[in-house]
């Protein structure tokens, strides 16, 4: 089985990321959804993962993003997760939330609200897609100083729509189709 969850979905900056996990031995305990878990306990929990899962990771860029609306990144960050862990067209794929974003020729594929507190395999996926999706956003302060990438990983919080207002959105890291970014110039 495959558990499939995504990041970034809302962020108005930086890429999304859509994560297949396959388990490979036991998951460690205290694993849940990555929302339930303080930065720490994600941190702690990562060396555990990369032993007991396998991981693909689709990124889709705000560039991409923007040109095909973010439904369709959405079905190529799944795409793209489900090439680089190799999973075959009859596995069973599980994946977070209502909508099915997989490709068709996945034919055993099937959606569970909350799936990330009630399918370990998509725990590990929630967990690990938040750490790596966060450290790209923090790299990113190294190059774009002042809008606290580090902090709000890019989503629409007080402080980062005043940096936006304040140093211009970041062309290709802004999503310029995303409200409230798409009236604004993209720098």
């Amino acid at each position: 089985m495959v558990g499939l969850d995504e990041v970034g979905r809302g962020s108005l900056a930086g890429p999304l990321l859509v994560v297949a996990a396959r388990q490979t031995a036991d998951f460690p305990v205290g694993l849940t959804d990555s929302k339930l878990l303080t930065k720490k306990q994600r941190l702690n929990l990562l060396p555990y993962l990369v032993r007991c899962c396998s991981f693909g990771e689709g990124w889709v860029t705000s560039v991409e993003i923007d040109q095909r609306g973010i439904n369709s990144a959405l079905r190529l960050g799944f795409k793209r997760a489900l090439s680089k862990l190799h999973v075959h067209y009859d596995e069973e794929i599980i994946i977070d939330g209502a909508i099915n974003y997989a490709p068709k020729l996945f034919k055993n594929a099937s959606c569970i609200i909350k799936a990330d507190t009630l399918v370990p395999a998509i725990s590990a996926a929630s967990v690990y897609a938040k750490l790596i999706r966060d450290s790209y956003m923090g790299h990113l302060t190294k190059k774009h100083p002042g809008y606290g990438f580090e902090n709000h990983v890019g989503y629409g919080t007080q402080a980062h729509m005043a940096a936006i207002a304040s140093l211009k959105p970041i062309k290709n890291i802004h999503r310029a189709s995303f409200k409230p970014i798409k009236n604004l110039v993209v720098d």
